[in-house]
């Protein structure tokens, strides 16, 4: 188990002294300050701990916390977090930007759309909107209006597989992937339109697919051309198996996390919308 520490409500080492005082055994994450792992305790363990119930702690896998780090949002900015449920990303920028500025978080699903709501008012997120809606439909407004985008996008989740339980594939098909790969497409687009010259935006999945990832930044940086460029992401900033993902005309990568016993596979990219 891994989770994030809520800087909102609490920080690491208080915590980490309650962790002790209950012997729930811990280690820290070298490239996250907020980040633990847990030994000895499991998911549902946690869920009835009083950190977990009063949103001090928020149970989050290590791959899903990077792209948020990567986007590096700032106290002020206006963010859009443009596909949000369950929430572990929209609460942890909010976090980094210390409750200062505005986060837009858009859900498609109604049901998950209060999931969100719930985890965000649990962990005093006060700088978060929900928008239950289509995020392929973007609204007016946002036509270059945020700082930075964030886009985890629905996916075939082949990061998250694991051999010895077919539930985690169960499903899966290579028509699945292509289909996800034209939404990916759209929301990418919405994304880029939302974003200001000058803004950055993270694009993710828990998948390895190369049509769901290095074929969809190679599209957009195409599509966009001498409008978008990649960023470059610090390569060091996770202690996993990672593997940088090249690109032609590009200087910079883009980044595979390998899934390992502590990581779930996870592909990032960061692009900048040039001004």
């Amino acid at each position: 188990m891994t989770l994030r520490v809520n800087r909102l409500k609490t920080d690491i080492r208080r915590v980490m002294e309650i962790f002790r005082g209950q012997n729930i055994k811990h280690e820290r994450i070298g490239w996250y300050e907020d980040a633990l792992i847990i030994r000895n305790k499991r998911e549902k363990d946690l869920e009835t701990n009083e950190l977990f119930q009063e949103g001090h702690i928020y149970l989050q896998s290590l791959s899903s916390m990077i792209p948020p780090l990567v986007l590096n949002p700032k106290p002020g900015m206006k963010v859009l977090d443009l596909t949000a449920a369950p929430g572990g990303k929209s609460t942890q920028l909010a976090a980094l930007m210390n409750n200062e500025g505005y986060i837009m978080a858009n859900e498609l699903n109604q049901i998950r759309a209060e999931r969100l709501k719930f985890n965000i008012e649990r962990q005093g997120a006060g700088i978060v909107e929900v928008r239950v809606g289509d995020g392929k439909r973007p609204e007016a407004g946002w036509n270059e209006f945020f700082d930075a985008v964030l886009l985890d996008a629905p996916c075939s989740g082949v990061g998250l597989f694991e051999m010895d339980n077919s539930q985690t594939y169960r499903g899966w098909s290579l028509r699945t992937v292509s289909q996800l790969a034209k939404e990916q497409k759209k929301l990418i687009e919405a994304a880029f339109g939302a974003l200001k010259p000058g803004g950055t935006m993270v694009y993710s999945t828990c998948t390895l697919m190369k049509e769901e990832n290095k074929a969809n930044i190679a599209w957009a940086l195409e599509k966009f051309d001498s409008r978008v460029s990649l960023d470059k992401i610090d390569l060091t900033m996770a202690n996993a198996v990672t593997q940088p993902v090249r690109f032609v005309n590009q200087s910079n990568s883009a980044l595979i996390i390998i899934p390992t016993e502590l990581y779930e596979g996870f592909f990032i990219a960061k692009l900048r919308k040039q001004t």
